[in-house]
């Protein structure tokens, strides 16, 4: 079954918006739209008018050159609205089978687990590692045989506030919400290989006004930050310096900017128009002055990147090293400089190449966005909660499975309700409630049920006891 998919990456500096058909998992491109961001900085939005005048703008464009007409989107979300914290859980399984059933209860047990501040809402959450029995690392526990299954999940919240200001553009837009995707998760789709999620691996997406960090180890994300600095600094910094507008500090930073010097740079100099001065007023800077200024800003940024590594604990399972992106990545030298401070190996990477993608989609500062319609089309780990409460996974032999949740009894450990979506060989069902307060209710009732039924149990034995004394 082939459907029309759009994705809209809400960056700091540019509103991209893409269209695509999807049949069996492989998305064709087949419209896109840019616009220059509006009412957002460093990722939040700071006047509701201007950023879905913005987003209308991009959307538009991509319907004119797709030439058909969507309003479900699928959008990203910076990870300055977040907060993340790691759970886990553990279920029986009365009958030792492990079905679909049985992973979305203990999945929900770890969001049950979890301290969820009543202020944040749930977008994501993503199991890295199962354990069956004694057995763990787990990949796939679908099928398998066991007594008691364990999960290890990382769940992304979001400010509801932030959250609905985002909402709220996005409608003002024409567009509703299908799913929202963390922005450092999409990047990591569209930008990783699978030898690299085996090894463990970091992914930054270096953008405008922010760098987004994810790490993969296990069978998802395990960790993810979020640091207010991108390229857009170092133009600032720059036009400081050099005491020229922003719009020249932007064309010095693409034309000479690298993070490294040559010996030709320490006397090359270029002229530039002077900030305030009479018009057509031009002073001279040394390329020089230009690559120090832009070598400060850039290993400040690393350096913070690295402390993040730390913090995270996670830095020696990072067998298959750093990949960066975003449009920071054009800057020479940085791979260079990245490698020297991680003590790691380091790629810069593009996109993954997809059908019908237009040479303008191709660079690094367009991997969110291009991870959106690949998310989308069901390129996501195994199994997953998304923002709109669905479990995800990406075996459509479970659907049959799936039971309404009013037909089944609590004891049999659904909380499904009936299937609400599969896209090619995905699948989605609501899986949880609005709130972790509701799940609470749910499990709590499971435990009465229990209570009731052994104690219904115990009268019926000494009931049979007392019949065959008698007879």
């Amino acid at each position: 079954m082939e459907q029309t998919i759009l994705g809209i990456d809400i960056g700091s500096t540019k509103i991209c918006a893409i269209i695509a058909t999807s049949k069996d998992e492989i998305p064709h491109i087949i419209g896109t739209g840019f616009h220059k961001s509006q009412g957002l900085k460093k990722g939040s939005i700071t006047n509701i008018e201007q950023a879905s005048r913005a987003i209308k703008n991009a959307v538009n464009d991509a319907k004119r050159v797709a030439g058909t007409t969507i309003e479900k989107a699928v959008i990203s979300i910076s990870g300055v609205y977040t907060k993340s914290v790691n759970s886990s859980g553990i279920v029986n399984i009365p009958n030792n089978e492990i079905g679909i059933k049985e992973i979305n209860r203990v999945i929900q047990t770890a969001l049950y687990n979890a301290s969820i501040p009543s202020e944040y809402e749930v977008i994501h959450i993503l199991p890295y590692n199962f354990k069956l029995d004694e057995q763990d690392f787990i990949d796939d526990p679908m099928g398998m045989t066991g007594s008691r299954l364990e999960v290890f999940v990382r769940i992304v919240t979001v400010q509801k506030s932030s959250l609905g200001n985002l909402r709220k553009a996005v409608k003002a837009a024409g567009v509703e919400i299908e799913n929202i995707v963390l922005s450092a998760y999409a990047s990591s789709i569209a930008v990783l290989s699978e030898d690299e999620k085996e090894l463990g691996v970091a992914c930054i997406d270096m953008g405008g006004s922010t760098c987004e960090m994810m790490i993969h180890a296990g069978n998802s994300m395990r960790y993810n930050d979020f640091l207010g600095v991108g390229s857009n600094h170092i133009t600032n910094d720059l036009a400081m310096a050099l005491h020229t507008p922003q719009t020249i500090a932007e064309k010095v930073k693409i034309e000479y900017g690298k993070v490294y010097k040559k010996q030709e740079d320490l006397e090359n100099v270029i002229e530039i128009p002077v900030i305030g001065g009479d018009d057509g007023a031009t002073h001279q800077v040394s390329l020089e002055l230009v690559n120090d200024v832009i070598y400060a800003r850039v290993e400040e940024t690393l350096i913070i990147l690295l402390k993040t590594f730390e913090q995270s604990g996670l830095k020696e399972q990072l067998g298959g090293g750093i990949v960066l992106t975003g449009g920071m990545t054009h800057l020479e030298g940085l791979r260079e400089l990245a490698s020297s401070l991680f003590g790691i190996p380091v790629r810069l990477a593009k996109p993954l190449e997809i059908e019908g993608l237009f040479d303008n989609l191709k660079g690094p500062e367009f991997a969110t966005a291009i991870g959106l319609i690949l998310y989308a089309s069901g390129k996501y780990t195994n199994y997953e909660i998304d923002s709109e409460k669905k479990i995800r996974y990406k075996s459509d032999k479970v659907a049959e499975e799936l039971v309404p949740f009013n037909k089944t009894p609590m004891t049999s450990a659904s909380t499904l309700n009936p299937l609400h979506q599969k896209m090619g060989t995905t699948a989605a069902v609501n899986s949880i409630s609005k709130s972790a307060t509701d799940i609470k209710q749910d499990l709590s009732k499971i435990t009465e049920i229990k209570k009731i039924q052994a104690k219904n149990n115990n009268l019926f034995s000494q009931v049979w006891q007392r019949l065959t004394q008698m007879f």
